[in-house]
């Protein structure tokens, strides 16, 4: 088992064509981004982001 492996708690599946490491090195990073974002964002603004995806998935209007 990999040190990158280790630290997620997942076993990578590497995809073809792609680069391993590249692919664990942005598994780490992914984990951790958008809890970081989320922790730095004011509930007005995650209800705005959350409403604009909504809108734009379910093509609802405003």
């Amino acid at each position: 088992m990999s040190v990158v492996e280790q630290a997620i708690g997942d076993v990578l599946k590497p995809t073809e064509g792609k680069n391993p490491h590249a692919q664990a090195l942005s598994a780490l990073g992914a984990s951790k981004g958008g809890l970081a974002r989320a922790k730095n964002l004011s509930p007005a603004k995650r209800k705005a982001i959350a409403r604009k995806a909504a809108i734009s998935r379910w093509k609802l209007k405003k």
